[in-house]
This record gives C-alpha cells, sequence and structure tokens, in this order.
C-alpha cells in the first residue's frame, strides 16, 4: 500500500481558557481577565495545526466524544477543518472530556484541571486498521486513556498491542505523553515504548519516564543529562527517534544515535498569550517534517516555529500558519544561547 498523511488518535477536549492574573495558593484568591473556549488534546490540537501547516495533507481522527454539545462542537470543528472523523465514535454513557485551562497573564504559564469523560472509552477495537491508510499513526496522551493504558498480557499495555498491530501494517508510530504529576510514567509509558518510532515529549515528561533529573532545585534545565535521557529512552525500545522539547529548546537523537540540538526564540516582551496547545504544535511540526521525509535538523526547526506561533494566540491552534509562513520567524526572532 502506498500510504500517505497523518492519523492522530487520542485524548479529544473541549478547553475552558481561563486568563489569570496569578495562581492563588490553597484557601487564596485569583482574578480571572478574560475567558474563551476551543477544542483541545492531543487530537484536534496536532490535526488542525497539521491541516493549517498544510492544506493538502490528508489527515484523519481517532477518538471519543460524549452525545453533547462540547462534543458535537469539536467534532463540526475537525470536519470543518477537512479532517476525516469517520473513527470518531460517539457514546451516550458520559460526557465529552474537558479541561479548565487556567494561563498566567503575565507570563503564559498553565495549570489544567482535567475531566476524563469519553476518552477513558478509547480502546484498541476503536482503531480499524482497514480504514487507516496513513503513513503515520501518532497518539497521545497515555496516562490519560485508561483502556488504552490497562494492561495486556502479551503486550504489557492495550496501548502497546495498538503500535504493534499499526507496525504489523506498515504504518510508522508516534508517541506523546502529558505532564501527570504521578509516578505511574515507569509502569504505563515503557510498554509502548517498544513499538514506538518517533518519541516527541516534553522535558518533565521524559524525565518521569526515564527516571534521570532534567532541572535542578532551582528549575534550571540539567544540559549535561539531556543526551543520557535520550539514550535511555532509545535504549528503552523508541526505534527512530528521540526528541525532547522545552521552553529553551529541543534537543533530539535519531535513528543513528546522531545527537541534535535547537535552540528557542528570544521573543519580545507581550508576545506570548498563552502556552496551552504548544507542546502539540511542537508535535506537529516534526510530524508533518516526518511526513515530507525532512531530517531532524529541520524537524526541530519546524516544531520550534510551529510552537512559537502557537505561543502568540491565547486559543489551542489559532496562532498557527501554514509552513512557509512560520519559517519566516527565523529571520524575525534571535535565538537563544543554551
Amino acid at each position: 500500500m502506498d500510504r500517505v498523511g497523518i492519523t492522530i488518535g487520542g485524548i479529544i477536549v473541549y478547553d475552558y481558557i481561563k486568563i489569570i492574573d496569578n495562581y492563588p495558593k490553597v484557601g487564596q484568591l485569583a482574578n480571572i481577565l478574560s475567558m474563551g473556549y476551543s477544542v483541545g488534546g492531543a487530537v484536534p490540537n496536532t490535526l488542525i495545526d497539521l491541516a493549517k501547516i498544510d492544506k493538502s495533507l490528508s489527515l484523519q481522527a481517532i477518538g471519543m466524544i460524549g452525545d453533547d454539545e462540547s462534543g458535537k462542537y469539536v467534532l463540526k470543528f475537525l470536519k470543518d477543518n477537512g479532517i476525516n472523523t469517520e473513527m470518531v465514535y460517539t457514546q451516550n454513557k458520559i460526557g465529552t472530556s474537558f479541561t479548565d485551562d487556567m494561563i498566567i497573564e503575565s507570563t503564559g504559564e498553565r495549570t489544567f484541571f482535567h475531566y476524563r469523560g469519553a476518552n477513558s472509552l478509547l480502546d484498541f477495537s476503536h482503531f480499524d486498521f482497514e480504514k487507516i491508510k496513513s503513513k503515520i499513526l501518532h497518539i497521545g496522551y497515555p496516562l490519560l486513556l485508561d483502556r488504552l493504558d490497562s494492561f495486556d498480557p502479551e503486550y504489557g499495555t492495550v496501548l502497546a498491542k495498538t503500535f504493534a498491530m499499526a507496525q504489523k501494517k506498515g504504518i510508522k508510530t508516534s508517541l506523546d505523553l502529558v505532564s501527570e504529576n504521578s509516578d505511574r510514567f515507569s509502569k504505563i509509558i515503557p510498554p509502548s515504548l517498544k513499538y514506538t518510532d518517533y518519541c516527541t515529549i516534553n522535558e518533565i515528561e521524559a524525565s518521569l519516564t526515564t527516571n534521570i533529573p532534567i532541572r535542578d532545585a532551582g528549575d534550571n534545565l540539567m544540559i549535561n543529562n539531556i543526551k543520557p535521557i535520550c539514550i535511555k529512552l532509545k535504549e528503552m525500545g523508541v526505534r527512530k527517534w528521540v526528541i525532547i522539547h522545552f521552553p529553551e529548546g529541543a534537543f533530539g537523537i535519531d535513528e543513528n544515535n546522531n545527537f541534535y540540538e535547537q535552540p528557542s526564540f528570544e521573543l519580545p516582551k507581550g508576545y506570548i498569550k498563552g502556552a496551552v496547545g504548544a507542546g502539540d504544535a511542537f508535535c506537529a511540526g516534526v510530524l508533518y517534517s516526518i511526513h515530507q521525509g525532512w531530517n531532524m535538523t529541520q524537524a526541530l526547526k519546524v516544531g520550534t516555529v510551529t510552537a512559537t506561533c502557537c505561543l502568540s494566540k491565547s486559543g489551542t491552534t489559532e496562532g498557527i500558519e501554514n509552513i512557509e509562513s512560520m519559517m519566516k520567524s527565523f529571520d524575525n526572532f534571535p535565538l537563544r544561547k543554551l
């Protein structure tokens, strides 16, 4: 089969976005300065980013929504962006997943309050591999997908089984995680890494998965630990690329164990309107690069500019433009020093 396009399965979320003046301590008050709503989660965010990057891409969604207004809104939004939704399943047992996104106005830092909802029911049976014609199957995020996170006697987890089947069908697999505050990473994530071709995650997720620290007590990046973390993730099973992204930049290691780095941009004061969706935007840039057959140097650049454009708006996908427009960021902003 001559495969083309990208399929993304996993989390579908309706985001309630609240811009606040500070993040309060327990029992104290913060002011909500403005409110909005948006689609959210790995499936809508990454697919809509990809649709904006290149309108010619063949894109497909796999996920669960509730039979409610927020689910209908997300489904229509996907369809309006030209995304194939035949494997987005509606059920009435539980509502569409939602997240309250709290964004501090001055810094763009965000905190999430998440309701699992319909996402918890997504299972192996919902991945119809006869209908997946894509080059790449990207899934995000384990730890929030109860049935895919559950134990499988042969593969370790149901998600690992799903990736193994994709690889048997000649589909490249890609994984993104969520920055959950828990100790579940070392139990749930490793089985899937054995069947992952491309792993694109942030520094917190990378540290929790490998148990190698990446920031010191002062929240400074521990640069010397990044390459060992990348190598450890490859040793845990990732077949081709490991990429770790963070506010300061991104690092990666390819299928030949070559190591790469890409600083982020020095952005002017006031540029960052919100960081919600920036990780998905980075993934979208990397996925697009993989689909196009580009090398890791180019992939890190595209991921960086896509995430940067996302930061310019408070919503999850509003800041994304076509690939040609976004690459001009390298002419507009200086790079940080790592």
